[in-house]
């Protein structure tokens, strides 16, 4: 399935700020190792992740779970951010923060740290404060890279 092109502003306090723009060509930049679906599909809920983020953003509205699925994918796909000076950096991964790009070991590793902040007795600060958000980074990397369960579900917020 072709992925159309998408821009989007990054809302919310784990984006940054500026666009992101979807292309095929991001898609066939991924390692093979990063991905264990196909392609198609992983771009076509990055796209709708992206545009429900946005359309979120731009309503007002702060869903985590779109949010959590688009800086998800974005890292994975290591997708780059620039910096007001423009400088360009690695996306941070999504739950740990860190700058680096994704690759097995540093995918699977934030796997890990997501479900392991889901299970603590006491949840983060992550948790409580952005609900939806790390459930969603684990759901993505559960379908994504352990090619486990199905893609997360995105459903727009009412007003």
């Amino acid at each position: 399935m072709p992925v159309s092109s998408w821009r989007c502003r990054k809302v919310g306090a784990a984006c940054d700020s500026g666009d992101v723009r979807v292309t095929g060509r991001d898609l066939e930049r991924i390692p093979p190792g990063n991905l264990w679906v196909p392609r198609g599909e992983f771009g076509a809920l990055w796209v709708a992740a992206e545009k429900l983020t946005s359309a979120n953003g731009e309503r007002g509205i702060a869903d985590w779970v779109p949010a959590g699925v688009a800086l998800t994918c974005r890292w994975v796909a290591r997708a780059v951010s620039e910096t007001a000076n423009a400088q360009r950096l690695p996306v941070r991964a999504p739950v740990t923060g860190r700058r680096v790009l994704a690759f097995e070991e540093a995918i699977e590793a934030e796997y890990l740290a997501a479900e392991t902040m889901l299970v603590r007795a006491s949840p983060p600060a992550l948790v409580r404060s952005q609900p939806g958000y790390v459930e969603a980074v684990s759901a993505t990397l559960r379908w994504a890279w352990r090619a486990t369960g199905s893609a997360p579900v995105l459903v727009p917020v009412a007003e």
